[in-house]
């Protein structure tokens, strides 16, 4: 027998829940949905947030709505899941999150006069190291640091939390040295060979590198998704002047492809 879909006058996030309800429903469920786990759905849901970057990237407005309704379906299936296990709910998740809000902004929400935005950032920064003193469940400054980040983004937060505490090249120039040190050593393994030694030193090449990005208050994979948008526009723009000449990239070489990567970036530059 065919039950109907929770009806279309419920307000938005209701109907989501409950549509999430109906899907995990043991008798007449989906039976894909009925077996996801926390695990198994955690790689859709680091999926998910990557379109919603990309959505912004591309600056599509009606594509970023979608992709933010796909996000938070994850939010809503992580909770239906712990909601099962007894552990919370969607409402347990909205009230934690809220309740973080208002005491991360003191200066919204209470008395706090920070002065500057500078001091501000200071400020959210001592408030969540007194969270995690509360949690009391650290042995290391860098315990709370996910694993599970891509690892530039865990690089910058790892060395930003070492530099909480003092341990930080002083200057941008301090890291730059420290950059052209890193990329010799990389190139002595490279040229003797050693491979494994060159993958080590290629890390500790983009350690640093993460290091100047958050020296620089740049956020690394924002700057790299942008060159990386940057190169596939440009390598686009040769595929299609090859194929105005009746050619593809492989019957192409070097020298005619590097001539019109010029061209694009001149095109970019008028």
């Amino acid at each position: 027998m065919t039950r109907p879909a929770p009806p279309a006058d419920l307000r938005p996030i209701d109907r989501l829940l409950a549509i999430m309800a109906r899907l995990r429903d043991r008798e007449d469920g989906c039976p894909w949905d009925q077996q996801q786990t926390f695990a198994t759905i955690a790689p859709y849901t680091v999926e998910e947030a990557y379109e919603v970057a990309d959505a912004i990237e591309r600056g599509d407005l009606s594509d970023l709505k979608e992709e933010l309704g796909d996000l938070l379906l994850q939010v809503v299936f992580h909770a239906r899941i712990a909601e099962e296990q007894g552990a919370f709910g969607f409402e347990d998740v909205a009230r934690v999150i809220s309740e973080k809000m208002v005491r991360r902004h003191p200066h919204v929400f209470g008395d706090e006069n920070y002065g500057s935005i500078a001091a501000q950032k200071a400020g959210w920064e001592e408030l969540k190291a007194e969270e995690r003193a509360k949690k009391g469940r650290q042995e290391s400054l860098l315990d709370d640091v996910p694993v599970g980040l891509p690892a530039l983004t865990r690089a910058v937060k790892l060395s930003k939390r070492a530099a909480g505490v003092g341990f930080v090249w002083p200057t941008v120039q301090d890291v730059m040295a420290k950059l052209h040190e890193e990329v010799e050593e990389l190139v002595r393994e490279v040229d003797a060979g050693d491979l494994e030694k060159a993958r080590q030193e290629m890390g500790d090449v983009l350690f640093v590198v993460a290091n100047l990005a958050r020296t620089l208050d740049v956020d690394p994979e924002d700057a790299l998704r942008y060159t990386n948008s940057k190169f596939a526009r440009r390598f686009r723009y040769i595929e299609q002047k090859l194929a105005e000449r009746g050619k593809t990239p492989d019957q192409s070489d070097l020298a005619e492809m590097d001539a019109l990567w010029d061209e694009a970036k001149a095109a970019e530059r008028a």
